[in-house]
């Protein structure tokens, strides 16, 4: 019997059916095992002053290497840029959607000119102020449930959610505004399972369930965040897409404010796609990039 880590918000625990649905195609039986994360116990905090590296994935990491569970179940936007220590990311499911939607507290279709929005992510309050600069950010955290009930107990226009989120959860059909300009975060909408790395006849399993397009584009997204991020929390979108033989990878970096943003994309053949994260994260520093950089560390 595999027994799988997950996190226990609906979201998590519908991760985890996804990934035990598709052990079940291929005769493997589990059971899941729920533990809390750090992320899941501080719900008030803005993500960045938690420090994004393992907010959301240490405590199953640690599950793994007590041998507590033998795989773990995560959103792969969530992890680390490099493996830990004795684990492997050893198989990405086919990426839902990737785009970031604002859920609005009404039925309104046009953003107003002067409001106020909520969102707990650094990424989309640059962004969103990049592009409406009038507009008051409110901090946003909790589940897709609890900050759902949020929109609706305050006065805010609306909060940004991933729309791979609310489509998992039904709630696709909540009145929702398209943001198709908002970069996502990189690896936005894939689901990862991660293993022991000396579990060789798990990875080889696990590889049967893995998509090799979500895969690669979700190591390019990543390479390009591990370049930038530069042990810093950072306003970072990534969005990589695979047409014919081509790979695209469109990038964006912002200060905490949105006032400075350097948006790229590079486009290869798909067979030199190792590389291509780190290439287009070298183009942004070369073009202002590292003086952001530095001034969120300074502001850290």
């Amino acid at each position: 019997m595999l027994k799988i880590g997950t996190r226990d918000s609906a979201l998590a625990i519908w991760q985890a059916e996804k990934v035990k649905s598709l052990l079940d195609e291929i005769h493997i039986d589990s059971e899941f095992i729920f533990i809390k994360s750090k992320g899941d116990l501080n719900t008030e905090a803005p993500l960045h002053q938690l420090g994004t590296v393992g907010v959301f994935t240490k405590a199953l990491d640690e599950a793994l290497l007590k041998g507590e569970i033998d795989i773990a179940v995560h959103s792969c936007k969530d992890l680390p840029t490099k493996e830990p220590s004795g684990i492997h990311y050893a198989a990405y499911l086919k990426r839902a959607s990737f785009e970031d939607v604002l859920v609005t507290s009404g039925n309104q279709t046009k953003i107003p000119p002067i409001t106020t929005i909520a969102t707990g992510s650094i990424r989309r309050k640059a962004q969103w102020l990049h592009r409406y600069p009038q507009h008051k950010i409110e901090n946003l955290r909790g589940n897709v449930n609890t900050r759902l009930q949020k929109v609706k107990d305050n006065d805010w226009f609306g909060a940004v959610f991933a729309k791979a989120g609310l489509e998992r959860l039904g709630y696709q059909k909540l009145p929702h505004i398209s943001l198709n300009w908002m970069i996502p975060a990189p690896a936005q909408g894939v689901i990862c399972i991660a293993c022991r790395k000396k579990d060789i006849e798990i990875i080889g399993r696990l590889k049967t369930i893995s998509d090799l397009h979500t895969e690669i584009t979700s190591l390019v997204e990543r390479q390009l965040l591990n370049v930038l991020e530069g042990g810093c929390s950072a306003p970072i979108g990534a969005h990589a897409k695979i047409n014919d033989e081509k790979i695209e990878l469109s990038a964006v970096l912002l200060n905490a404010d949105g006032k400075k943003r350097i948006f790229k994309s590079k486009t290869v053949n798909i067979s030199d796609w190792q590389n291509l994260g780190k290439d287009l994260a070298n183009d942004i520093l070369k073009d202002g990039g590292d003086a952001i950089i530095a001034e969120l560390k300074n502001a850290r």
